[in-house]
């Protein structure tokens, strides 16, 4: 058996958090890839202490000090849809280093693509094969069914459920509990607050709420990639 790969997790907020424990739970069933060094985050009042008994070493960018590591990026939020991709473009991480984390209690269809970096938390459910972008996370209950297209950098909050056909664009954030209808399309930056229901195409950058969903404030313009 080959030794454990050791792994890196920059940032050292909840969600962070939620993947140390989601790696334990790999190590629970005897699947473990990674061990865990320590995590980094670009606060420095963090530097030095532990966050779940692991420590913060200090800033992302010791990540080059750590060449043969794999990278694990766990930073989501509405205020900065696109962090994972900026990250990893920043530190100049090539997906060899991107680790993959896949909770063992994720249901995912046999056949299914999962993009370098990304995270399927407990829950996570792929009804059948398709393919999921790079840096994406899907949080617990998430459900993605038949024919749905998820692109590099997407957050989906717990219980966000798309229908079949759903094409979800670059980075865009998709609140806790919010539903997408079948053949919709969410688009690049955009953002669906938490128990939205979407009947209809979201236009880029835009952020729409409520049931069924509509635009709620025309947001900055879209961040190049």
């Amino acid at each position: 058996m080959s030794a454990a790969r050791p792994l890196l997790l920059v940032g050292a907020g909840g969600l962070a958090r939620e993947c140390l424990a989601a790696l334990a739970a790999v190590a629970e069933v005897g699947a473990d890839p990674y061990t865990v060094l320590g995590f980094l985050d670009d606060d420095p009042a963090r530097h030095g202490t532990l966050v779940d008994g692991t420590p913060v070493l200090g800033g992302s960018e010791l990540v080059h000090e750590y060449p043969d590591t794999a990278v694990l990026i766990c930073t989501a939020g509405s205020r900065a849809l696109d962090s994972r991709p900026r990250i990893a473009r920043r530190l100049g991480l090539p997906d060899e280093r991107l680790a993959t984390l896949v909770h063992p209690a994720a249901s995912v269809a046999q056949g299914t693509e999962i993009g370098a970096g990304t995270i399927l938390l407990a829950g996570a459910v792929v009804t059948a094969p398709q393919r999921i972008g790079r840096l994406v996370v899907a949080m617990p209950q998430v459900l993605l069914t038949h024919d749905d297209e998820v692109d590099e950098g997407v957050t989906m909050a717990g219980r966000v459920a798309l229908a079949g056909g759903v094409r979800v664009g670059w980075c865009a954030y998709l609140g806790a509990g919010s539903l997408v209808r079948e053949n919709v399309t969410v688009g690049e930056l955009s953002l669906l607050g938490m128990g939205s229901v979407l009947l209809e195409d979201l236009p880029a950058g835009q952020t729409w709420v409520g049931s069924p969903a509509r635009q709620l404030a025309r947001r900055p313009k879209a961040v190049s990639r």
